[in-house]
């Protein structure tokens, strides 16, 4: 939903991206936005030549309000990335000084001001502290935002413990400021990415090693869900071509490779972090089958050729940052339905209150149920 976002006494008009989602009542900005803007404004922190780095913005709310500085955007989410130059051109504001970075990029130098938007993964944040303590110091100031609810005392003390002293402002529309010195009282130690190992489900002697980036699901071990899912994979053809959506750490498509090395795998995500460790991960455990894999940063299938593929297998999010939505899986379902081939199968798993045995039927005519348990449900549908 196009939505006005006030600030000095003008209009910027933002939307969510993609712009044509289901649930169109989400406003692509929020309180916090509204709060660090008006702020800077408010008490002159804007200086000429200002080097701004605006960190985790979801679709350009405090961006689009920088236009007349050397602005870095840096996030490690493609659909927020693309809805920042979205807002922009809507907006007709020249971008001739932003600069797009993702999550893998290297942090720019002589960073004069930090607009931080507080991340809801606590692994993000650490990394992105462990990230600016290292390459900034007392000389940028650092402005952190969020949701009043959202800022806990173990949230000030991840920002005293990487960045330095920190200090809250009085709640207003019930979000809230963080102001951070960056005091380098330390040289923090990267815990990302982080590696472990699961065992193959067809050859009990081989073990698979898993490495993931700080914003991808399940760092440490694999779910319980992507288990299950596992557990009840299709059998895979011979020479078949297979996308692996949503595919964070790349543990589904690594097990497609694992049951039929035949197989050429398209790897999508919208995280540029997930992307990276799914490359690496199918690097580590099967070299030589690299260039049957493609691995790319998308919103959903945007752009994919029709009728291509032979098998998709999908875990859809039912959240794009804070706001619980199903519009994702909805796409993801579309699109799907447009890329597979004549007789080709969508296979999901999703959380038995989502529901997604009712979205299958109205876009493909058809649904299967493949496994169940008190939690989860597999399920199939076929492109007639």
């Amino acid at each position: 939903m196009i939505s006005p976002f006030f600030f000095n006494n003008k209009n910027v008009f933002l939307d969510r991206f993609p712009v044509g989602q289901v649930n169109r009542s989400l406003q692509a900005w929020d309180a916090a936005d509204e709060y660090i803007i008006n702020y800077i404004n408010d008490h002159g922190l804007l200086k000429d030549n200002n080097k701004i780095l605006v960190v985790n913005d979801a679709f350009g709310a405090i961006s689009c309000n920088l236009s007349e500085h050397e602005v870095y955007c840096i996030n490690d989410s493609y659909t927020s990335q693309m809805g920042i130059k979205l807002n922009i051109e809507q907006n007709y504001i020249s971008d001739k000084n932003f600069t797009y970075l993702t999550s893998i990029d290297e942090l720019p130098e002589n960073i004069d001001l930090i607009l931080y938007k507080i991340p809801k993964s606590k692994s993000l944040l650490i990394d992105q502290f462990t990230q600016i303590s290292t390459q900034y110091n007392q000389n940028t100031m650092l402005i952190a935002t969020d949701r009043a609810k959202d800022i806990h005392s173990s949230t000030l003390k991840l920002f005293e413990k990487y960045l330095g002293e920190t200090t809250t402002s009085l709640a207003v529309k019930k979000a809230r400021l963080l102001f951070t010195k960056i005091e380098k009282k330390f040289q923090p130690t990267p815990l990302f990415p982080t590696c472990w190992q699961i065992p193959s489900l067809n050859n009990k002697e081989v073990t698979f090693t898993l490495s993931n980036l700080s914003n991808v699901y399940s760092r440490e071990k694999l779910d319980i869900g992507a288990r299950y899912f596992i557990n009840n994979l299709p059998e895979i053809k011979a020479g078949a071509t297979v996308i692996d959506l949503g595919c964070g750490n790349g543990v589904v498509g690594l097990s497609v490779l694992d049951q039929q090395p035949n197989t050429e795998v398209h790897f999508y995500d919208e995280s540029f972090m997930a992307i990276k460790s799914a490359q690496e991960n199918i690097k580590t455990n099967f070299p030589h089958l690299t260039e049957k894999c493609t691995f790319t940063v998308n919103d959903c299938l945007s752009g994919v050729e029709g009728a291509s593929v032979d098998l998709i297998l999908c875990n859809p999010p039912f959240h794009q940052q804070t706001a619980t939505t199903d519009h994702i899986a909805w796409q993801m379902f579309k699109d799907s339905h447009r890329v597979l081939k004549k007789g080709g199968e969508l296979r999901i798993i999703g959380n038995r209150q989502l529901a997604y045995h009712i979205k299958l039927q109205r876009i493909f005519g058809n649904e299967k149920l493949i496994a169940s348990n008190d939690k989860f449900v597999t399920s199939a549908a076929i492109k007639r």
